[in-house]
């Protein structure tokens, strides 16, 4: 039932927005609106969305791996991964963009990457399938997105919000080792392995190279 909540009131909150250019902009991700304090942005910006396609994507991979983090925390704690993916998806979007006041996003990859993060780091020997064709174990899937958000977030020649799905990563995977505390050293490796990426972020972020 939390995932249905979840997007029935995406899809409520997209429609809205689809039909309504004021309300679309009014609750937008957008920096100089943020930076003048309308911070209510960094959470309604996750809840809406460009178009039905883009809408579709995010809706359904959050359905495909919802399942597995509820199935580990309960529906609580999963819509309280969701809503921190999205604040930390929000808050790396505006560090890394805090002087261009006029970048806009939207969307909720980030929230929807916190959660395949949470999921893949519960249960990393599951397979997936890369392009929904090639299977894949999930800790690779894992590293090899975050990797290519990196790449997206350098190369910005796409309209792809990668800073975000990188944030919500970020917050998928701290929340989800605070709750379960255990994996510290029951699943170590694979704690470390899935850590690389985001020790990749932060050196590349020190050095100026993003």
């Amino acid at each position: 039932m939390s995932t249905i909540f979840i997007i029935v009131a995406t899809v409520l909150f997209s429609y809205k927005g689809f039909n309504d250019l004021y309300f679309f902009r009014k609750y937008e991700f957008h920096i100089g609106s943020i930076r003048a304090g309308e911070h209510i942005r960094m959470i309604s910006s996750g809840f809406l969305h460009a178009d039905l396609g883009h809408l579709f994507f995010n809706m359904f991979t959050l359905y495909i791996f919802a399942p597995v983090v509820i199935n580990y925390f309960g529906d609580i704690s999963f819509i309280l991964i969701y809503l921190i993916s999205l604040v930390f998806g929000s808050l790396l979007t505006l560090v890394m963009h805090k002087n261009d006041y006029s970048y806009r996003a939207i969307g909720a990859s980030g929230a929807v990457t916190g959660i395949i993060y949470s999921a893949i780091l519960l249960q990393p020997d599951m397979m997936l399938g890369l392009f929904y064709v090639i299977p894949i174990p999930a800790y690779l899937f894992g590293i090899g997105y975050l990797l290519y958000s990196i790449y997206g977030m350098k190369a910005q020649n796409d309209n792809i919000g990668h800073t975000a799905h990188f944030g919500g990563a970020i917050g998928g995977y701290l929340i989800t080792i605070i709750k379960q505390p255990s994996m510290l050293e029951d699943n170590i490796f694979m704690v470390l392995l899935l850590a690389i990426p985001i020790v990749i972020l932060f050196i590349m972020a020190k050095m100026g190279k993003l």
